[in-house]
C-alpha cells in the first residue's frame, strides 16, 4: 500500500509539473509570430519533458536547466536574462544560410526544433549587469549525420560579421589540418553563395581566410600542426570532433586565450569515442555532472544525444534518442541495416554505437561471431584438392619459443545467382589450410591443454628442445612451392630475416607485411565480411578456431581494426599470419579479378 500511495504521490507530481510546462508554453504561444524560434525552442522543452520526443536522461535535464533558468530569471538575486531578441537574431542568421552539399544544395537551412533550442539557449541569455553572453563554452554531442558542420559553420559566420564584435578572431580548431579545415571550408562554401550576405556585411572570402575588414574580423582554420597558436584572440573558436583530439593543447590553448574578450564562446561539437582518458571525455563527464546537478557551473551549456543506460543498444525503439534529426537527415532504413550487420559482425558494434547511438565504447572488442566462423568449417576440404594452384603463404615468426604458424590461402571469384532483383554477381572465396609448430618443451608447459591432443591428432608440429626450428618451417615452404604455385610468401618483417635469406636465392618470392593497422585493417575487415557472407572456407582445423576466438579488435580513431589478445595464453598467431596472406590476396584479386583459375576441375 505504502509502494502504492508513493507511486501515486509521484504521478500526481509529474502531472502536476507537466500541466504547469504545458501554461508556461501556452502563455508563451504569441511568441510563435515574434519570435518563432524561441517558440519552437519551447515547444521542444515541453514535448521532450512530456515524452512526446524520445529523448536520454542527459537531453531532457538540459531541457529541465534551461526551464528552471527561465523560472529563477525573475529573481533581482539571479544574473542573468533571457533575452529573446537576441536568440532570433542567431536564428535568423543561420535559415539564411544555404545548404552546400547534398540533394538540399542551394537551398536556406530550416532550423529543427533541437537546433532551435540549442542555439537560443546560447545566445539567448545574457548578463543582466552588462549584456555580455552568459554562456562561454557549449559542448553538444550528437551521433554522425545530424548536421553538425551544417549548424556549426553559419554560427562562425554569424559572430564574424553579425554579433557586433571589434577584432572578431574566429577559428575552425583541431589538431590536424584536414579537420581543421571541414567546418571552415563549409563556412567559405556558404559564404561565396550568399552574396547579399558579403555586400551587407562587407565581407571577403580567401583561401584561406574570410575576413571583414571594417571590423578587422577574420574567420580562419586553426591547427597544431601549424603551430599558429601563439598571439591568438579567441571571440569563437569552433572545435569539431573533440573525442579526436589525442592531446588536451589545442583545447586548452584555446581556453587561455579567451580572457581577453567579454563575451568569447568555445563552440565544441563532437560525436562520441572510445578514448575515456582524453579531453573530450573529460569535458563530457564535466558536462554530465552540470546537467545531473552534482556541480554548478553558469557558463558552459552541455548537451548529449544518446541512449540510456538501460537501453538495448540493438532495439529501434532507442534509437531515436540518440538522433534528433530522425527521419530528417538519418534515415531509420540505413540505421536498421547498419544495425543489422552489427548484430552479426561484433566488430562493427562499437563503430555503430559510437557513431548512430554516440555510446562511450572501449577501444577492444570481441572481433568474430564464432558461430558464423563455425559455419565456415568444410570437413571434406583437402589440400591435396588444390595442387598446383596459386596461392599466397602467411608466416607469423613472432614467437620462436611458443606456436609458429605457417598458412595457405586460395581464392576463386565463384559467380552466384541472381535474388531478390539483383543480378548474378561474382564473388570471392577463400580457401584456408594451416600448419603450426611449438617446442615440446612448450606442450608440456602450456596452460592449453589442448596443446597434447593436437599433437596426438597431427595437428600441432612440434620440434625439439625449447625453441622452434626456422629450418624445419623453412623445407615446409620449399615442399608447399613445389606443389601449388605460391605466388608469394607474405611476412612481418620482424624475425623473417634468415627466410628472406634462404629463400630469395631460390626464387621464392617474399613479400614484407608490416603488422600495422594500415596493413591489417583491411583484411580485418574482409575477412570477417567473408565469414558473414559464408565466403570462407576452412577443413575444421581447430588451432585456427581457438585463435580466432582469442582475437580482441582494437580500433583506432580513424576506425582502423587491429588485432589484439587480452592474455599472453590467448594464441593469435595463426589469425595475424591468417591476414597477412590476405594482404596480398586481396592486392592479386584487385589486380585482376579473372585471373584466378577455377581450383577444381
Amino acid at each position: 500500500m505504502a509502494g502504492s500511495r508513493a507511486k501515486a504521490s509521484i504521478g500526481k507530481r509529474t502531472r502536476a509539473r507537466r500541466g504547469s510546462l504545458q501554461k508556461r508554453v501556452v502563455l508563451s504561444a504569441g511568441a510563435a509570430e515574434t519570435a518563432p524560434h524561441v517558440y519552437s525552442a519551447q515547444r521542444y522543452i515541453a514535448d521532450v519533458l512530456g515524452g512526446k520526443i524520445p529523448a536520454c536522461k542527459w537531453v531532457r535535464a538540459a531541457c529541465q536547466r534551461q526551464l528552471d533558468d527561465l523560472g529563477k530569471q525573475v529573481s533581482a538575486a539571479y544574473p542573468w536574462r533571457f533575452d529573446s531578441g537576441r536568440a532570433e537574431r542567431v536564428c535568423k542568421f543561420v535559415e539564411l544560410c544555404p545548404h552546400i552539399k547534398g540533394p538540399l544544395r542551394g537551398q536556406l537551412m530550416r532550423l529543427e526544433p533541437w537546433q532551435c533550442f540549442i542555439l537560443t539557449t546560447v545566445f539567448g541569455w545574457v548578463s543582466k549587469a552588462n549584456n555580455a553572453r552568459r554562456f562561454r563554452e557549449a559542448y553538444t554531442e550528437v551521433p554522425g549525420g545530424n548536421g553538425k558542420s551544417a549548424l556549426s559553420s553559419p554560427v562562425g559566420l554569424y559572430m564574424l560579421a553579425a554579433d557586433g564584435e571589434g577584432g572578431a578572431e574566429i577559428y575552425s580548431a583541431a589538431t590536424t589540418r584536414d579537420q581543421a579545415r571541414i567546418v571552415f571550408g563549409v563556412a567559405q562554401a556558404m559564404a561565396r553563395d550568399m552574396p547579399k550576405f558579403r555586400a551587407r556585411f562587407g565581407v571577403e572570402v580567401l583561401a584561406h581566410t574570410i575576413c571583414q575588414q571594417r571590423s578587422a574580423s577574420r574567420f580562419s582554420a586553426l591547427s597544431s600542426e601549424a603551430g599558429t597558436s601563439e598571439g591568438i584572440n579567441v571571440y569563437l573558436a569552433i572545435i569539431d570532433e573533440l573525442h579526436k583530439h589525442k592531446t588536451r593543447d589545442v583545447y586548452d590553448t584555446i581556453k587561455n586565450h579567451t580572457g581577453k574578450r567579454s563575451q568569447p564562446l568555445v563552440w565544441t561539437i563532437t560525436t562520441a569515442g572510445t578514448d575515456r582518458a582524453g579531453i573530450c571525455y573529460e569535458v563530457r563527464k564535466y558536462v554530465t555532472k552540470i546537467l545531473d546537478r552534482v556541480c554548478e557551473d553558469d557558463q558552459l551549456f552541455g548537451i548529449v544525444y544518446t541512449i540510456d543506460d538501460e537501453d538495448e543498444w540493438s532495439d529501434p525503439a532507442s534509437w531515436a534518442k540518440a538522433n534528433p534529426n530522425w527521419g530528417i537527415s538519418v534515415f531509420p532504413d540505413a540505421i536498421a541495416a547498419e544495425a543489422r550487420q552489427a548484430l552479426q559482425m561484433p566488430s562493427k558494434q562499437p563503430a555503430f554505437k559510437t557513431k548512430h547511438l554516440d555510446v562511450w565504447c572501449s577501444a577492444d572488442h570481441a572481433w568474430m561471431d564464432m558461430q558464423r566462423w563455425a559455419k565456415c568449417a568444410d570437413p571434406s576440404l583437402d589440400e591435396a584438392d588444390f595442387s598446383g594452384q596459386p596461392c599466397v603463404l602467411g608466416l607469423d615468426l613472432a614467437s620462436k619459443l611458443d606456436l609458429l604458424a605457417k598458412v595457405k590461402l586460395f581464392w576463386k571469384h565463384i559467380e552466384e545467382p541472381a535474388a531478390n532483383g539483383k543480378e548474378a554477381q561474382k564473388k570471392l572465396h577463400y580457401y584456408f589450410f594451416g600448419d603450426y609448430w611449438t617446442p615440446e618443451e612448450r606442450v608440456e608447459q602450456s596452460s592449453n591443454s589442448q596443446y597434447k591432443g593436437w599433437v596426438i591428432e597431427g595437428k600441432l608440429h612440434t620440434c625439439p628442445g625449447e625453441t622452434n626450428d626456422y629450418d624445419v618451417v623453412e623445407e615446409a615452404i620449399r615442399s608447399d612451392c613445389r606443389s601449388y604455385e605460391v605466388l608469394e610468401v607474405a611476412h612481418d618483417p620482424y624475425q623473417a630475416q634468415q627466410f628472406v635469406n634462404h629463400l630469395m636465392p631460390e626464387g621464392i618470392k617474399m613479400v614484407e607485411v608490416p603488422q600495422l593497422p594500415k596493413h591489417l585493417s583491411e583484411p580485418m575487415k574482409e575477412l570477417e565480411a567473408a565469414v558473414y557472407d559464408g565466403r570462407f572456407h576452412f577443413n575444421g582445423d581447430p588451432i585456427v578456431s581457438w585463435a580466432v576466438s582469442n582475437v580482441v579488435c582494437h580500433i583506432d580513431k580513424n576506425d582502423n581494426l587491429f588485432p589484439n589478445k587480452e592474455h599472453y595464453e590467448n594464441k593469435i598467431d595463426p589469425v595475424t599470419a591468417l591476414l597477412t596472406a590476405l594482404n596480398r590476396v586481396m592486392a592479386h584479386s584487385e589486380l585482376d579479378p579473372e585471373a584466378s583459375r577455377p581450383f577444381f576441375v
